[in-house]
């Protein structure tokens, strides 16, 4: 009798909860400008964005797609003659687990139809960009979400803002990226790293994971779209800080292992489906703000990544600028950062509360709105952001 009291009060809770979070999100939606801000934190928040219906009106905000783009028809693909098409085909006629079970096989087929058109429409219109596999996993999961109209302006934006490293014709700004991975491990758990470099175990095993967002190794939609809504409302390198996060959770594992590269590499290639995402996804926040990329970028290589370096103003990106004058005036800028830092005296970093470190990430995030000048003030933003005119 107790116990069901208390189960029907948790689940009111948990339902009073996800009303009243509902209700924000539909507030911030209904306002001008939109409160991007708000949307971002209900994004990061536990339960994320709660439904699919929710995420096709508030990702296109999270990645600041303007909504006459989004009233657009895609464009028709020819596929003869496509230098991509082939490798396409074969990457998305080998999906099918990435469709819900169950679904009639005429559904699926057109579906997957649609996935090959949308991947080789954003390939057509951005020749600078290269096609990679495992990218149909992170666009199918925009065209089981939002339909093939709002999953192809989606997917175009993501596609040369934070999935851009990836889709270089080399893969050295993906290893770039991948080597933030056992300096965020160091500086958690040293023993970890130390196991792990000692075994020489390398970072290959996290591969798959960053360029598909988990979509790949991920058997539950549901965890697929949560870090969706995460990752979209974060800055690009947040899917690393997540990867270290899953490593660090399954510390006895590891070093329960026996130190050798191929059993280290096969442990941590098996990720866990009943891992506790919600736990992880509030670790990983509370890393990126303990030790943001700034921070670890001397450890890592002496540049930024490009997506770093373009998450800044999606409106202005390289299309006005040359990006090797942007890479050096952020690296300037960088400097100057630091030399700064290095004249103050060091502060120990408290433990941000829940609702501050949902506000910071938010900030973080939303440099892709306020430009090159928030990486000034993103320190100070914690009071200002949420009032700002993000949209004019």
């Amino acid at each position: 009798m107790w116990v069901c009291s208390v189960a029907r009060k948790l689940t009111l809770s948990r339902d009073n909860r996800r009303k009243r979070k509902m209700g924000e999100i539909a507030q911030a939606l209904s306002v001008s400008p939109v409160d991007v801000a708000t949307l971002r934190r209900m994004a990061i928040s536990e339960g994320g964005l709660l439904t699919d219906e929710i995420r096709c009106q508030v990702w296109p905000w999270l990645l600041n797609v303007p909504p006459q783009v989004l009233d657009q028809e895609p464009d028709k693909v020819e596929r003869e003659n496509n230098k991509d098409y082939n490798q396409v085909l074969l990457d998305v006629q080998r999906s099918l687990r990435r469709f819900p079970p169950g679904m009639p096989d005429e559904q699926r087929e057109g579906l997957q139809e649609e996935l090959i058109d949308i991947i080789l429409r954003v390939l057509k219109r951005n020749p600078q960009l290269h096609y990679y596999q495992g990218y149909h996993d992170i666009v199918v999961t925009f065209l089981l979400v939002l339909g093939e109209r709002l999953a192809t302006a989606l997917v175009e934006k993501l596609s040369t803002h934070h999935l851009r490293d990836f889709m270089d014709p080399t893969m050295d700004n993906t290893k770039h990226i991948l080597n933030y991975l056992m300096p965020i491990i160091e500086r958690v758990n040293p023993e970890v790293h130390d196991f792990m470099q000692q075994a020489e175990v390398g970072t290959v095993f996290a591969l798959s994971w960053l360029i598909t967002w988990f979509g790949h190794v991920l058997s539950d939609f549901r965890h697929v779209v949560r870090l969706y809504d995460f990752f979209l409302a974060c800055h690009p390198l947040m899917p690393i800080y997540f990867a270290a996060v899953i490593v660090l959770y399954r510390e006895e594992e590891v070093l329960e292992c026996e130190c050798d590269m191929a059993m280290v590499h096969h442990l941590l290639s098996q990720i866990p489906q009943d891992l506790p995402y919600e736990l992880l996804i509030s670790r990983a926040g509370d890393l990126f703000v303990q030790f943001p990329p700034s921070e670890l970028a001397r450890e890592v290589a002496v540049h930024e990544s490009m997506a770093s370096s373009t998450f800044k103003d999606f409106e202005l990106a390289s299309t006005q600028q040359r990006p090797d004058s942007v890479l050096r005036r952020r690296r300037r800028q960088k400097q100057a950062a630091l030399d700064s830092s290095a004249a103050k005296p060091a502060v120990a970093m408290a433990q941000p509360s829940t609702a501050r470190r949902f506000v910071r990430l938010a900030v973080m995030g939303l440099t892709v709105a306020l430009g090159a000048a928030a990486l000034a003030v993103v320190n100070s933003a914690l009071e200002w952001a949420p009032k700002l005119d993000l949209f004019p």
